[in-house]
């Protein structure tokens, strides 16, 4: 979910979501026993199905989604409630990887990927379809793509099939995707920039709407169909999404952009921070939009702010509120629905828009678990629906009346899984006179008679927050007998802006959190048994940074697992593709302000460091770039403490080979086995 290196991605490599057997390196042997228990989880997350895209179409009455097992992809449609679920074949060997109903509701909009080349040598293929949502014709190819395609939808007369598009794109474009390799003329191989297209529903061509010179990331059609907004900046693209201002443009190529809003000019609370979500107001007399500090591309998090389309005053909707906005939905024009998060929780919640104000009317529910997919239907009574998962429960699709209760699951295609790790509970504790919310896992099998190690997992971001969902990594360490707490420090969502943050400035980033952790874990021995001479740490990218940082400065972690971690901001800097995402944190580049980054700098304290640490990295990772784990790792060999660097070879900030996430697990399991297992010796 990014250090600015993505969480939501980066989570993944550890998370077993699609684990195989294979793949477990010879150097790292494991016990009978223990490679049993091994297998026994990673067949278990075989088993699971993954459910992707879910799409109500407009009038509530069919309900489409995409579900994955074992890397095979299919679309199902059925009514709104679950019934009369039916796989759609699409042609071909491709994966549907994005869907959006028309304004009539009877066709759906897919787009297909095929296999993207690791090589990142050749153009990724897909194509454009339309399917018969009453299932009476078969699917109809649109259009042939030859790049990367997302975020598809319908033009608002239904006549025309938008979508961004990266022509003769060769690699995703994110920058938790694998990076080229760096050879050559570096800075001036050519830009694959991301544009608005679009191609009539008879089919055609696809037709680019935006300029070369602006890389969108976002975008939405205003009510009449005939203006676009959306946030965009100069390529390269990956780095540039920090400063993205928003634009509107006449639906049509060659049309002039008009910029809306400039984070780096406005006043007020927006000032320096980023935007996500363009979205027109029923009236198209608005834009609405979700802005605050976010440390990556697609986790949004923040406050809402709305602006006239002419380049009026942007204005804060929510101020000071104490959760954070996610996704929203306009349910009439003076009534939004909101993803919002508070404390851990995941909640559906309505808010009235009244002047200047969008003022919370009331939360419907709170959610289990972690959501995706949020779709809502536009016309009333209005149904919602949505994938989730919990801890307790695998992913399934629900849907229902938009009401004070939770709709039910529709899909039961997870039903005969249970989990094998212990009970999870929500606990909170004071960090000086901050409240920070974090889960604790209990161990499989507890026994309340005996002590337990326990291993902390820090989240990416750090805009970002941990949430409870099935497949987690931590639910293996579980699984192996361990107490597991996955807090939620200063810097994560849940609490408002202000809280989020609490890690800007000097001297700030690993400081402030490693306390909210530290702090945590005292609370977190009042109440459990566990062992205070076994505890572990682990995290993906900013996760590996605290994972690297805090060895540094405490000696109570007897392990660490650092994924993709940062060791020296200074380095890091000029080593990743994404240093924009630095400046909103650091309030300056490392060049005009190198004290901010040497005093986060696990590096700058190295000799205190006498924790053993497991580090692994992709070896195309743009966003926490490889050399930054060979400085950690050739540190500790130079100082004596036990350390093994992993490099996974052709692969980026999202580690997307399942041998190599297998390999990961498996070596983390082995690592915290090793040096947290055994209780010391008396």
């Amino acid at each position: 979910m990014k250090l600015a290196c993505t969480p939501a991605f980066a989570v993944a490599a550890l998370a077993g979501l699609a684990f195989s057997s294979a793949g477990f390196a010879k150097d790292s042997p494991a016990s009978p026993s223990e490679t049993a228990r091994i297998e026994q989880i990673l067949a278990a997350h075989a088993k699971v199905m993954q459910v992707g895209s879910v799409a109500l179409s407009h009038d509530g009455a069919h309900l489409a989604w995409t579900q994955s097992k074992k890397g095979k992809k299919e679309l199902m449609l059925a009514s709104w409630d679950g019934k009369n679920a039916h796989a759609v074949k699409i042609p071909g060997d491709c994966h549907e990887e994005d869907i959006h109903w028309a304004p009539d509701s009877d066709n759906l909009a897919i787009l297909t990927r095929c296999k993207v080349d690791p090589s990142n040598t050749k153009p990724i293929k897909g194509a454009l379809w339309v399917v018969d949502g009453a299932g009476k014709a078969a699917p109809r190819k649109v259009t042939d793509l030859s790049g990367f395609a997302s975020d598809v939808r319908w033009s608002r007369g239904g006549q025309r099939i938008a979508f961004m598009y990266v022509p003769g794109a060769t690699r995703m474009p994110f920058a938790t995707a694998s990076g080229n390799p760096r050879v050559g003329v570096i800075g001036q191989e050519a830009e694959q920039v991301e544009r608005i297209a679009e191609v009539p529903t008879s089919g055609g061509t696809p037709n680019i709407l935006t300029p070369a010179s602006l890389y969108v990331y976002e975008f939405d059609f205003s009510p009449d169909g005939h203006t676009i907004a959306y946030t965009a900046a100069p390529p390269p693209g990956d780095d540039h999404w920090w400063s993205a201002k928003l634009y509107t443009q006449k639906d049509q190529a060659g049309a002039k952009p008009e910029v809306v809003v400039d984070p780096a000019t406005v006043t007020g609370s927006l000032h320096g921070m980023q935007m996500q979500q363009p979205t027109w107001s029923p009236d198209g007399k608005s834009i609405y939009f979700v802005g605050g500090l976010m440390s990556d591309r697609g986790a949004d998090a923040g406050e809402l702010y709305r602006v006239a389309p002419q380049a009026g005053q942007v204005v804060d909707m929510t101020p000071g509120i104490p959760v954070t906005l996610h996704q929203f939905t306009f349910l009439t024009p003076d009534t939004l629905v909101f993803t919002q998060e508070k404390l851990g929780h995941v909640q559906i919640a309505k808010y009235t828009i009244s002047g200047s104000a969008a003022q919370p009317s009331r939360v419907l529910y709170t959610l289990p678990g972690a959501v995706r997919g949020i779709s809502i239907s536009s016309s009333a009574p209005h149904r919602i629906a949505y994938a989730a998962s919990s801890f307790e429960h695998a992913p399934e699709v629900y849907s229902g009346a938009l009401g004070d209760q939770p709709p039910p699951a529709v899909t039961a295609i997870n039903a005969a899984l249970k989990p094998s790790w212990g009970k999870a509970r929500s606990v909170t504790w004071h960090s000086g006179k901050l409240v920070i919310q974090g889960w604790l896992l209990y161990p499989a099998n507890f026994d309340p008679h005996k002590t337990y190690p326990l291993i902390v997992s820090v989240h990416g971001g750090p805009t970002f927050a941990n949430l409870p969902y099935w497949g987690a990594s931590a639910t293996a360490y579980s699984s192996f007998g361990y107490f597991v707490l996955l807090p939620n420090p200063r810097g994560s969502t849940g609490e408002g802006e202000a809280f989020v943050r609490q890690n800007i400035g000097t001297g700030k980033m690993g400081y402030g959190d490693l306390d909210d952790i530290l702090a945590g874990i005292d609370a977190v021995e009042k109440i459990a048994p566990v062992d205070n001479n076994r505890l572990g740490m682990t995290g993906w990218s900013y996760g590996g940074f605290m994972s690297m940082f805090a060895p540094t400065q405490t000696n109570r972690f007897k392990a660490v697992v650092a994924g993709a971690g940062i060791s020296d901001w200074k380095s890091y800097y000029g080593e990743n593709q994404i240093d924009g995402w630095m400046i909103p944190f650091f309030g300056a580049s490392v060049y005009q302000n190198p004290s901010a980054y040497e005093k986060s700098s696990a590096i700058n304290f190295i000799t205190r460091d006498h924790t053993p640490a497991l580090i692994v990295v992709g070896e195309r990772d743009e966003e926490c770039p490889a050399p930054q784990s060979f400085e950690y790792w050739h540190a500790l060999q130079t100082l004596g403490v036990p350390s093994k660097l992993v490099v996974y070879a052709n692969q980026g900030h999202g580690i997307a080979n399942h041998d190599d996430q297998v390999d990961i697990l498996r070596r983390s399991l082995d690592w915290f086995g090793k040096y947290l297992a055994a209780a010391p010796a008396k």
